[in-house]
């Protein structure tokens, strides 16, 4: 049997240790945390022009067509029914929600999206600002007006994606074991079988 003894002060040092490694070990989980939220938000900053409308999608892999993206003032209202707090959690995919918004007038920006748009529905990237800070953000269809948030969006094109790379690799055909013949001329005995 192994036996350790431990002196009183000895003891003391060892949880004073055990403590710190604690407090450093708190330390650097809640610095991922930190930078995980930091990484979300880096994207969303601050929005003062066109530019920075592109960067914002293109964090979220959707590319925008500079040339059609347009502004508008909306009120957020301050009493919410079923359906603007469902709207609220789709604007919350984006990363933010409206909630700090009630009652205020916000910036309404719409940017189109070709890769996402159909001969029939274009889509639209809207990113919801109040003075250039993103409140949030999300997929709107017309002319149904259906509105999608942005990671499913996200996702839905991504598995699109790897559906249409799977369909392609289907497509193609694989190299088949096909004998191969050679053109040699060999005697051949009477038995059928190739002679020297």
């Amino acid at each position: 049997m192994f036996m350790l003894t431990i002196q009183k002060a000895n003891l003391k040092k060892i949880g004073a240790l055990a403590l710190c490694g604690a407090v450093i070990a708190a330390a650097a989980m809640a610095g991922k945390v930190v930078e995980r939220n930091t990484e979300t938000t880096a994207v969303a900053a601050s929005v003062e022009s066109t530019q920075d409308i592109q960067t914002y999608f293109l964090g979220f892999g959707l590319e925008v067509d500079p040339t059609d993206i347009t502004a508008d003032k909306v009120k957020v209202p301050k009493k919410w029914n079923d359906s603007f707090s469902a709207f609220n959690n789709i604007v919350a995919q984006s990363g933010s929600d409206l909630t700090e918004c009630k009652g205020k007038t916000v910036e309404k920006w719409l940017a189109a999206i070709p890769s996402l748009s159909t001969g029939e529905q274009t889509m639209y990237g809207v990113l919801l600002l109040r003075n250039q800070k993103v409140l949030g953000a999300y997929i709107l269809e017309k002319p149904s007006g259906n509105v999608s948030g942005l990671t499913d969006v996200v996702q839905a094109k991504a598995l699109e994606q790897e559906k249409a790379k799977e369909s392609a690799a289907a497509a193609t055909p694989e190299e088949e074991d096909v004998p191969v013949s050679l053109d040699v001329d060999l005697a051949v005995g009477a038995d059928g079988y190739p002679v020297e």
